[in-house]
């Protein structure tokens, strides 16, 4: 496994609407590490873990993914590449209606992804605090069951990295707790985690925090616990709305 398996050098990307995306943005997440990228409403939080992952395609700047630059590469070899090196939580679940959360959570297998046997299958969805649920379908469940099962599917494959856009958003205090217990995990097995959330309490859980702020890296902060990071967005909030008002 590559030491840095993400890298973001120098990157921008705009949107033609004219809204704002990023702007030459750098950031490294080791092997093993955990990130949380925060940042008030508009900061381009969402658009940054976008082009990290190859979903949008950057303007300039290089994205380095387990030591292959992706910006630029042909459609094929991206689709490749996040298939066998990338787990993606969405904050719309993404799930077939017509499988049962345990076909779900195969459901990568399906197309020429990492194998995924019923047997770790099975341990995500543990992991996630759905034991008893593989049989059941995406209809029947709530929505905070069904994130989790969006969730177990991106563990499943044992990615390099996970992108998560707000994770916990949809999930009552409990289930928000077993999830990030076990993005910890997987940390402790040497892979790695880049997050988007809105969360404090959440946020505290990484070992880092980056805040963005007008679709650039305004700050990095390292051990801080939740009431330290409450306080940090909230003055970087009332900061860019004293802006919007000269």
């Amino acid at each position: 496994m590559n030491d840095f398996p993400l890298a973001l050098n120098n990157v921008s990307f705009h949107y033609a609407s004219g809204g704002l995306g990023i702007d030459d943005v750098s950031l490294s997440c080791k092997a093993g590490s955990w990130t949380a990228l925060m940042g008030p409403s508009g900061a381009g939080k969402s658009t940054f873990l976008y082009c990290a992952s190859g979903l949008l395609p950057v303007e300039n700047g290089t994205v380095s993914v387990a030591g292959r630059d992706i910006a630029g590469m042909r459609e094929s070899d991206l689709t490749r590449m996040r298939r066998d090196h990338i787990g993606f939580v969405f904050q719309d679940y993404n799930l077939v209606d017509a499988f049962t959360c345990l076909q779900n959570v195969m459901l990568p297998s399906l197309f020429g992804g990492p194998r995924i046997k019923k047997e770790r299958a099975f341990q995500a969805l543990s992991l996630v605090g759905l034991d008893g649920f593989a049989g059941s379908y995406p209809a029947d469940m709530s929505g905070g069951q069904r994130q989790r099962v969006a969730i177990a599917r991106a563990l499943a494959s044992q990615p390099d990295i996970v992108f998560a856009d707000e994770p916990t958003g949809a999930l009552d205090s409990r289930s928000a707790l077993m999830v990030l217990d076990a993005f910890s995990t997987v940390v402790e097995q040497g892979r790695t985690v880049l997050m988007v959330t809105h969360d404090p309490n959440v946020a505290a859980r990484a070992q880092r925090t980056v805040f963005l702020v007008d679709g650039k890296v305004d700050s990095v902060c390292e051990g801080y616990d939740a009431e330290h990071l409450a306080m940090h967005l909230a003055d970087m909030t009332s900061m860019v709305a004293g802006r919007s008002r000269r």
